[in-house]
């Protein structure tokens, strides 16, 4: 595994934390004064007092950017606390599923995830785009394709869809993967996405045009439900109840879902 080098992170701070909640999850971050936790823009559930939000790119137009490409937001949040004693600040995961502490002290001070996966972390971690190796197959791979590398000597937290799947993988050790079923994994496996073969399998199969494959050594989580099939269900059911030209309840229901995710909120 990579090693930290002197001067190319910075020391994040040491936070505590509790996650709440079985299949909804949040994350419940303790502070000390002075300590400071960064997370997406929109994250946050509660906060106590003596808690300073400060919104900003997290270090220039180029940093912003960078997370832009791995489908991050352009922002993000910096929550700071200024108060005395303890202080807290609660974010909540986007969709079901788990959320995963990752000690990045204890995992070589680097970890892979999945580009939309990102939920909060300790101030000193640095999220940054890394791609797959073969552009060719990633430009099908949907999630695949680019994904985010998170650095550091702290704790961050990602957010799987759906149940968690912990596998460690021995020197050699091989998996085949559907791209959105993977959330993160370890700098030390071997990540690269491959054409399925056969044309009746990438047209008719359901999978997509590419898999992933993952060579050990090292840790892998997988995720059972990935938001795109998860959203991907749920807009086809809409779409089928919106054609119906006398809809029951259940077409009713479908077009009042489908409106708001579009962005109707006049229900």
């Amino acid at each position: 595994m990579p090693e930290i080098l002197k001067g190319e992170v910075n020391i994040a701070d040491i936070i505590d934390y509790k996650i709440i909640g079985n299949d909804m999850q949040l994350i419940e971050i303790e502070l000390d004064p002075k300590e400071s936790v960064r997370a997406e823009a929109g994250a946050m559930m509660y906060m106590g007092p003596g808690i300073k939000m400060e919104t900003s790119t997290g270090g220039g137009l180029f940093k912003g950017l960078k997370r832009a490409i791995t489908g991050e937001s352009f922002f993000i949040t910096n929550f700071t606390y200024e108060g005395e004693g303890k202080g807290y600040v609660a974010f909540g995961a986007p969709y079901p599923g788990k959320i995963i502490c990752l000690d990045l002290a204890q995992l070589g001070g680097s970890f892979i995830c999945q580009k939309d996966s990102f939920l909060c972390a300790a101030k000193g971690i640095e999220i940054e785009p890394t791609f797959t190796k073969k552009i060719g197959a990633g430009l099908f791979g949907g999630e695949g394709f680019i994904l985010q590398r998170l650095r550091g000597d702290g704790l961050a937290f990602v957010h799987a869809g759906g149940t968690i799947i912990e596998k460690d993988l021995k020197a050699g050790e091989m998996m085949r993967i559907d791209t959105g079923c993977i959330c993160a994994f370890a700098e030390s496996v071997d990540y690269d996405v491959t054409f399925v073969g056969g044309f009746k399998n990438a047209l008719f199969g359901g999978e997509g045009v590419v898999i992933a494959t993952l060579r050990g050594p090292g840790k892998v989580f997988l995720q059972s439900l990935p938001f795109s099939r998860l959203a991907d269900r749920i807009m086809a059911a809409a779409r089928y109840q919106n054609r119906d030209e006398s809809p029951g309840v259940a077409g009713i229901g479908g077009k009042l879902l489908g409106g708001m995710l579009g962005g109707d909120r006049s229900y």
